[in-house]
């Protein structure tokens, strides 16, 4: 009897197995921080991907991309947007402007829906050949893949990379949301994620500011605003740069001296690369703890990864905290980088790597002190520089 019970008790058992048990079905999941990266670097796309629109694609475009397999080369370079694939959804704008679905993506600036579109196309191919092909970015010397790209460990970050964006999705691999979410993967494997890392920015380290901003009589200050760039050390286990240092110092001789009622801090973790330190968020740490200037009086922008944007994204954080453009604002920084600015090399980079000027650089009032005009052009998306769009 003992012998027909344990048999008893094992069927009974294997009829009632848990749930856990069996193999689960995918199920949607939030990710905060790919849901996040995504709506700061493709905005329409996003929008076109849960619309009707996501299945524009070519019936050539999903058959080259189910040619390749489990190769990962082979499916990264099928899943880039080719001139023919970016026609044909440049020729269902004027279809998707009567459907409604164009008028649900927030405007960008100057530039018209077709334009902010195939420029979002254009940046998912820029993360896919930089991170899923070993391509060499923009700027290589910063940013890129974490491993060396002729070693199995960036092939190996591409292929999981492949699988995690399939995990996380069920839509086909030649649409908009498969490609959205492959380039998401890339970039989240390689830790590129620095997009996003202090949203939302304006409602906790600029909330003071926000409020401060709201009751400013704008008239009574000479300028808007102190723009202070940040300079990176070099050294991974410096926090602060020697140069740095010196902003903080003039930056607070100037807001003591009454130029303005702000300090703007721009510069992210750039130099060197790997660096644990985000420039901005050090020099406003000295201007609050070194030099007593109130912490609300101090506008955070982790984000600028170049002199380039750290006025542009300048005049972004002014826009959003209200901050009148038609004033001039004074750039504080060390004499080198105020020469820097004001050249024709400098110009010429706007132009090349922006597109546009971000301002209008105006008077010189010491080796340390340039006025600056704000340009609305710096409110520009550029998912293109996927670090920093």
């Amino acid at each position: 009897m003992t012998g027909l019970r344990v048999m008893l008790a094992a069927l009974a058992m294997t009829a009632a197995a848990p749930v856990w048990a069996e193999t689960p079905a995918p199920v949607a999941v939030a990710d905060t921080v790919v849901d996040t990266l995504s709506g700061r670097l493709f905005p329409m796309l996003g929008a076109l991907g849960r619309s009707p629109a996501g299945t524009l694609d070519t019936r050539a475009r999903a058959a080259r991309i189910a040619a390749c397999g489990d190769t990962p080369a082979c499916v990264i370079e099928a899943t880039i947007w080719t001139d023919q694939d970016r026609a044909t959804i440049a020729a269902a704008v004027p279809r998707l402007a009567k459907t409604g679905v164009l008028r649900s993506m927030q405007p960008i600036a100057d530039l018209s829906p077709s334009v902010g579109i195939d420029q979002e196309l254009e940046a998912l191919n820029v993360v896919l050949r930089v991170y899923g092909l070993g391509t060499p970015g923009r700027y290589p010397k910063i940013d890129g893949p974490i491993f060396a790209t002729d070693s199995p460990f960036f092939a190996d970050s591409v292929k999981v990379a492949i699988d995690t964006a399939r995990a996380a999705s069920d839509a086909p691999p030649a649409t908009i949301a498969a490609s959205v979410r492959l380039a998401l993967a890339l970039l989240d494997a390689n830790d590129a994620t620095a997009a996003t890392r202090f949203e939302p920015l304006d409602q906790r380290e600029n909330a003071g500011a926000l409020r401060l901003a709201a009751r400013t009589d704008w008239k009574a200050f000479r300028y808007s605003l102190l723009i202070v760039p940040g300079v990176g050390p070099e050294d991974v286990a410096t926090t602060l740069s020697p140069r740095s240092k010196l902003h903080a110092l003039l930056a607070a001789q100037r807001y003591r001296q009454g130029l303005a009622p702000f300090i703007l801090v721009s510069g992210s973790a750039v130099h060197p690369r790997g660096t644990r330190f985000v420039e901005a968020v050090e020099i406003r740490r000295a201007l609050i703890e070194r030099y007593g200037i109130p912490a609300d009086r101090v506008i955070l922008e982790p984000y600028a990864r170049h002199t380039t944007t750290n006025l542009r994204n300048a005049t972004r954080r002014m826009v959003a905290l209200g901050i009148p453009l038609d004033r001039p604002t004074l750039i504080v920084t060390d004499a080198e980088q105020s020469k820097y600015i004001e050249s024709p090399t400098f110009t010429d980079r706007n132009r090349t790597e922006l597109g546009y000027l971000p301002g209008t650089v105006g008077r010189r009032l010491s080796v340390y002190d340039l006025e600056f005009r704000p340009s609305r052009l710096s409110l520009r998306h550029d998912p293109r520089d996927p670090l920093d769009p």
